[in-house]
């Protein structure tokens, strides 16, 4: 095998790929062996017809198919290795010579890592996040607390009122005619959530336990059901119960129940540090993304469009098994969202660029810099991962490879090129 490279622009560059044509020959003699029991040729037993009389046959190019799949991927493989080039996104093959007799050629045209011209990296300035927590967002948080930990209670001295939960049994007519799916027993409606449509929950208030009533309400004009669209209704109502939420009073037994504290004054402290620690969590990733952008914005360097498809591709890949994870298919998402697979992948592309961008920028850092990561570093990061999946660490390593150990090494330096950056950074 020999492979030449051609410089393209925009970081692009052909691979030119010769396989001999002993090499070709075998891959087709390899293709007959597959496939000659499914092929089918007057005079011989299934299996036995030789492959001079197959090639007569059918063309002396049926089995150049086959043997093209067998040569390529080890072929592009080492070539990509030989060629010393930095691929950043999946071939794009083309053949350029298959014949009997002759080498096999083809390109591969790849995008390559982009180099990067750094602007100004240290002391950049951005704008300083304020860290604070004020008293209404830890009573926020405490109501949210007050909620989780709420009941309800049953009702029957009163008439429905905002905020209730109603029990009711229903059915509804559009010009006097039942609809399909108009119709539920022993329903628990709440009251305010706008969870019916128009007025259907304004005109339970103030109707009492065991009442009947008419609900006259008019369909939205793009109500799901084309046939129901902006048409009035009528339902028919019982009201079959009440229940209130009650929330627990905000005193010291509700902190002992819902907290390690003796007190409420405790349990708030608590709540305003933990509050504080989420604040101070998310202003840091904010300056970090915010340094990462102005250097972004100082550099210089040309994006080849292969690898940001390649990098949209990887994210929504990320993305389908979180959702497969949560028990929702891809096409299931695109049915809820009404977005399809182009669109989808559309969307990615600015959050592919920003991803790509953040990423050469802070190994031109860590290259500007001499930054490395150690042994030991190394070891720590397989030590994390190893609780994390709660695996044994010697167990652990001995799975990770060295190319894996190389990735985390170079993760770990644009890691301390980050931390760099943004301790360098000026806030104003």
């Amino acid at each position: 095998m020999s492979c030449k490279v051609e410089n393209l622009e925009k970081n692009m560059a052909k691979l030119t790929i010769e396989v001999s044509a002993a090499e070709f020959e075998k891959a087709c003699e390899k293709a007959y062996q597959k496939n000659k029991n499914s092929i089918n040729v007057q005079g011989f037993r299934k299996g036995k017809a030789p492959r001079s009389v197959i090639e007569k046959m059918y063309g002396a190019a049926v089995f150049y198919e086959d043997a093209a799949n067998e040569l390529i991927p080890d072929a592009y493989a080492e070539a990509a290795k030989e060629s010393g080039l930095d691929i950043v996104s999946r071939p794009d093959i083309d053949i350029v010579q298959i014949e009997k007799g002759k080498d096999f050629i083809f390109t591969a045209e790849v995008a390559v890592k982009p180099e990067v011209e750094l602007g100004q990296y240290k002391g950049v300035e951005v704008e300083k996040a304020p860290v604070e927590v004020t008293e209404a967002e830890v009573e926020a948080e405490l109501n949210r607390v007050r909620e989780q930990n709420s009941r309800m209670i049953t009702v029957d001295d009163r008439a429905i009122a905002n905020g209730d939960l109603a029990n009711i049994d229903y059915e509804g007519f559009c010009d006097g005619v039942p609809f399909a799916g108009g119709k539920d027993e022993g329903y628990d409606l709440a009251i305010g959530s706008h969870s019916f449509i128009d007025t259907f929950e304004d005109q339970l208030i103030g109707k009492n336990i065991g009442d009947e009533v008419e609900v006259n309400v008019t369909f939205p004009t793009e109500y799901h059901a084309a046939e129901l669209a902006g048409k009035p209704a009528m339902f028919k109502v019982k009201v079959n119960g009440i229940k209130v939420k009650e929330l627990p009073e905000l005193d010291d037994d509700f902190a002992q129940d819902v907290s390690e504290f003796d007190t409420l004054d405790e349990y708030k402290n608590d709540l305003k540090a933990t509050l504080l620690e989420r604040k101070e969590k998310d202003a840091k990733a904010v300056k970090e993304e915010a340094v990462v952008d102005a250097i972004i914005e100082g550099a210089k360097m040309d994006i080849p469009e292969p690898m940001i498809q390649n990098t949209v591709a990887q994210m929504a890949e990320d993305f389908a098994q979180r959702i497969q994870a949560q028990g929702l298919s891809i096409e299931q998402y695109f049915q809820f969202t009404g977005m399809n697979a182009n669109t989808f992948m559309e969307n990615l592309k600015p959050q592919a660029l920003k991803r790509i961008q953040s990423r050469l920028v802070l190994e031109a850092v860590v290259k500007a810099e001499g930054l490395t990561a150690s042994d030991e570093e190394v070891d720590k990061e397989i030590a994390n991962m190893a609780e994390m999946y709660q695996m044994e660490v010697d167990k652990l390593m001995g799975l990770i490879g060295e190319d894996e150990k190389k990735a985390m090494a170079e993760d770990v330096a644009v890691q301390k090129a980050l931390e760099l950056v943004v301790n360098a950074a000026v806030e104003k």
